[in-house]
């Protein structure tokens, strides 16, 4: 793409931001950019501008962050930019119709998934999730369905056996933007042999909540280890352990720790300095890394020191049909 064509950036997270660094250093010419209005962080619950806020205004860029782009004035304030391309990524808003027919070449997005195999807000996380043994970086032409436009490219990285959540973010955010850049180089070509998806392939990544954390250990050991994995370091698995709601940090499954006599799921079978053994449905998982309240992630070997009690063989983790409440 010529340095000459007016781009709109619009995104929000240390992801975007990674791709908006990548078209300044380029030398792309933005004319604005585009995130969400600044939201209450930390203990004093300052206002604290987004990642791409951060970047655009250390880059000397125009900062946009209307609540909506519904509205008329928010869209004819973009219509006076005269874009001819809008990127997104991560942007968090929704792009309505007419938004997406104002830039004269169209809207692309950076999508954090090998499309069409995860649509929606959380694909880094449910492709761990899901035991998937590849992910990648989608960049794909935008219209009004949800992450259903065609593709322009992919970059297809493996998922390794103990990556987690964070880990997988970064290795996308490494080749999201080479990916984004080499597109835009080629840009003609590229939107004119962009490949339609086969929707009959597609899942959605449904946005994760607190039920979705909360352990239950009657599910296998293999599918909890990887959605511990999958929600480290956001928002992290936990489990009631007594009084107390324990987060679980990190975890494998071991399929033949399992006693000979059959125990209830969630029990704690075994505590040593090689973990914490709790029993599953299937096998059992040994969990290295927890976090009682008020406390650090800690190893469990570190943690022996002063929880050997609570984590001794025979306590039983809650599972979510008790009536502990969320």
């Amino acid at each position: 793409m010529a340095n000459s064509d007016r781009i709109i950036f619009a995104g929000t997270p240390l992801f975007a931001q990674l791709h908006l660094q990548a078209l300044i250093d380029e030398g792309a010419n933005i004319v604005a950019v585009y995130t969400q209005p600044d939201r209450p962080a930390g203990r004093g619950k300052k206002l604290q501008p987004s990642p791409v806020k951060s970047c655009a205004e250390a880059a000397g860029l125009r900062v946009l962050q209307p609540q909506t782009l519904k509205s008329e004035a928010a869209q004819a304030e973009l219509r006076a930019l005269q874009a001819d391309i809008m990127i997104v990524v991560a942007y968090g808003l929704i792009l309505p119709q007419s938004v997406l027919d104002t830039p004269r070449l169209g809207c692309i997005n950076v999508h954090a998934s090998l499309l069409p195999r995860w649509r929606g807000a959380a694909p880094i996380q449910r492709a761990i999730e899901a035991g998937d043994k590849n992910s990648g970086i989608t960049i794909m032409k935008m219209e009004a369905g949800l992450d259903t436009g065609p593709m322009l490219a992919k970059a297809i990285i493996e998922i390794s056996a103990r990556q987690t959540g964070g880990e997988l973010h970064d290795a996308l955010a490494a080749v999201g933007p080479a990916t984004l850049i080499k597109v835009l180089d080629d840009f003609p070509r590229q939107w004119a042999q962009a490949v339609e998806q086969n929707d009959k392939l597609a899942n959605y990544a449904h946005k994760i909540t607190k039920d979705d954390c909360l352990i239950n250990w009657h599910l296998p050991a293999s599918l909890l280890a990887r959605k511990i994995r999958a929600f480290n370091p956001a928002p992290v698995c936990f489990s009631q352990l007594s009084d107390q709601r324990v987060k679980i940090w990190m975890a494998e499954a071991v399929d033949n720790a399992t006693p000979v006599t059959p125990v209830t799921p969630g029990t704690i079978i075994q505590a040593d300095r090689n973990g914490l053994i709790v029993a599953c449905s299937e096998g059992a998982l040994n969990v290295s890394r927890a976090q009682f309240p008020g406390g650090k992630p800690l190893a469990i070997v570190d943690l022996l020191n002063s929880r050997a009690k609570a984590l001794a063989p025979g306590q039983r983790f809650e599972t979510p049909n008790s009536d502990t409440p969320l």
